[in-house]
Parts: structure tokens; sequence; C-alpha cells
């Protein structure tokens, strides 16, 4: 099963797609996550995307594609992968679609999360991650705090805040990018009926949590 995962940042994309990968036994597959572990190890392709990423730019093509079609045959993801972060744009949308109908495979679902803008930038700036490159746990000092300030729950590495995460200048231009570039991406999947938009929001009491349990129930039904 292929799920894709849309929101802008901060909508709990991670959250949602690591909660059904646990419970389904699929991977996610988060290109951020990749190009973080890259520009940390200073890889030729870490280097280059920085330059991007930095600036908060996307990533271009040339770049992202072949990295998310190489790990789409990794053993790991033979029955499938929730990708998070990709695809961002329409062209990205179809080479995904070409990528898969070479191996007998397609999109099968597509999860929307929206969340109100002013609520998006205060969770960015309150949002921690572990620093465990083989856990990635996520947490919020206001909504998820983890038990032990500044350590993750699951393993104990040292929770941080990303640099992209602590300009709110800097977050407002990621979300314009977000609304510009990917947000045409709920049309496409939506005229092909596998779209699910979920509102996240406090004001409703509705989180990510709420939308992961419904979408596993139904999977295993």
């Amino acid at each position: 099963m292929i799920i894709i995962m849309l929101g802008a940042q901060g909508t709990g994309k991670g959250t949602v797609a690591g909660l059904i990968s646990e419970e389904i036994g699929i991977p996610q597959i988060s290109t951020g996550d990749i190009f973080r572990k890259n520009i940390s190890e200073k890889s030729a392709l870490g280097i280059e995307a920085d330059k991007y990423i930095s600036k908060g730019n996307l990533v271009p093509d040339e770049i992202t594609v072949p990295m998310v079609d190489d790990r789409l045959k990794w053993e790991d993801a033979k029955d499938g992968a929730i990708l998070d972060g990709f695809p961002r744009t329409i062209e990205q949308a179809e080479k995904l679609d070409e990528i898969l109908s070479k191996n007998g495979k397609k999109v099968d679902l597509v999860i929307n999360l929206v969340t109100p803008k002013d609520e998006i930038i205060d969770r960015m700036l309150t949002r921690r991650v572990c620093t465990n490159q083989d856990c990635k746990a996520t947490y919020n000092i206001k909504l998820h705090p983890p038990k032990k300030e500044g350590i993750c729950d699951k393993c104990g590495a040292v929770l941080k805040q990303r640099e992209d995460d602590s300009d709110p200048e800097a977050i407002k231009k990621r979300l314009e990018i977000y609304e510009e570039k990917t947000s045409p991406l709920v049309e496409y999947y939506k005229n092909k009926g596998i779209l699910r938009t979920e509102t996240i929001s406090m004001s409703i009491n509705r989180m990510g949590t709420d939308v992961a349990k419904e979408v596993i129930g139904e999977i295993k039904k």
C-alpha cells in the first residue's frame, strides 16, 4: 500500500505517518529526514540540498526524485510505504506515478492535513525532534512534551529544535511556498478519488493521533 501525506509544515504529517507505519508495518519515508541526514554527514547530496533548504526553498527534482525512486526499492518498502514530504508538486506526482507503475504499484490513499496558520507557526516554534536518526521521534514542548525535558522518551537521545523551525519569518515563507507549489496536489489527487482531507486543530479538539487511529482502523477492516 502506498500512502501519501499532504499538508503544510507543522500540520502533523510526521506524527500521523509514524503511527500508521508502526501499526501496518510499512516504512515512513521522509525526504526531510533523508536531506537532514545527508546535510549532517556533509555528503555531496547534503551539500547541494542545504543550498536550497537553508533559504527555505524546495530542493530541485533532479536531486529529490532519483533519491525517492531508490528508497522505494529497498527491501522494507516491498509491501508499500508512507511518503511524507514527497511529492510536493504536480510534476513530482506525475513522476511518482511513473515510478510506481513500472513496479506494478499505484498511490492508494492521500491524507491531506489542514491546520490554521497561526497554530502551525506556534507548533513549529515549539517543536523538538530526536537527534537519533534511527528514532526521529517528534515532540512539542506545549502539546506533547517529553517526560524529561530535552530527552527523547523512546531512545534517551537529546532533543533539538531544527534551525528552520526557529525563525517565524522563515516559517511564513515556507508556508507561502507550500501554498504556491504544493496545494494544487489536493485537486490532483481529489480528481483521482483517493484524497482524504482532515482538519487538525486544538480549536476542534482533533489531533493527528485521532486521524491516525481512524485510518488504521479502516485499513485493517
